[in-house]
């Protein structure tokens, strides 16, 4: 196949990558009273989504890439660092606004964390899209495929969970989608740099499981124990649950879809 319709190909994936943000978009139509009821539910369903993606894709396709568990451990480790660093950048920014600077001052950090997050994901997606179409053609309409099948259940929870940390609807939607334009910047990577872009997932697979973790565990998890009440354990429970047998179920689909 020709470089420019390999890139053109690839770059039709990306985009409807990108566009599989608006699974959200649900959230412009639900009234304010409801949709406080069913954030945390979404937000639940974001730790489990992030969690599995983490524990089940990310660090296990490290692994067999690498071929050294304890290395990508290792490196999952330094994400879970670096996501607290940035934490703190955010953090010591939101407590040192100037006066004026009114804008965003309802903005938890846990927000800002998961668009992070988000954005560098969605960057690893755009180099496992281009690299599947530049080894062959079938094997990129079928990464593609098995990533926007583990990408509706995610981007749900993202919008819950920017919502949850004080974006109106209208934002969580707007800046989720500008999170999921980063899949074009790596598949504009990829696809200029070649068998380079694709080493380089040794390193930011774990590195994004890391900050998965870390977004999960400190910011998300510690938010749910916010809602103590019996009703809001099983809704929370559930939907967790139901994130984690998502990924799950994704895995054994790639298996069945994209064999060896």
């Amino acid at each position: 196949m020709n470089d420019w319709v390999t890139a053109i190909y690839a770059f039709a994936a990306g985009l409807t990558v990108s566009l599989v943000s608006f699974s959200g978009l649900f959230v412009l139509w639900i009234k304010p009273e409801r949709l406080a009821a069913i954030v945390p539910n979404l937000v639940s369903l974001a730790v489990g989504v992030l969690l599995g993606d983490a524990f089940i894709h990310l660090i296990p396709d490290a692994a067999a890439r690498h071929g050294s568990v304890s290395t990508v451990c290792m490196t999952a480790l330094v994400g879970v660092f670096v996501f607290f660093l940035l934490e703190k950048a955010v953090r010591w920014r939101h407590d040192h606004r100037f006066a004026l600077d009114t804008g965003s001052e309802d903005i938890r950090p846990l927000a800002r964390m998961n668009l992070i997050g988000d954005a560098i994901h969605n960057f690893v997606d755009g180099i496992l899209i281009a690299g599947s179409f530049l080894a062959d053609p079938i094997l990129g309409f079928t990464t593609t495929f098995a990533i926007v099948a583990h990408e509706v259940p995610q981007e749900l929870g993202d919008v819950g969970a920017l919502v949850y940390g004080g974006y109106t609807p209208r934002q969580a939607v707007l800046y989720n989608f500008y999170c999921s334009l980063t899949v074009m910047a790596g598949v504009v990577f990829t696809l200029a740099l070649g068998q380079a872009a694709e080493s380089s997932l040794i390193l930011l697979l774990p590195l994004a499981a890391g900050g998965f973790i870390y977004i999960a565990g400190s910011d998300l998890i510690p938010a749910l124990h916010e809602i103590p009440t019996l009703p809001g354990l099983v809704g929370q429970a559930t939907t967790f649950g139901l994130g984690i047998g998502f990924m799950q179920g994704i895995v054994v689909f790639e298996n069945l879809l994209l064999p060896g």
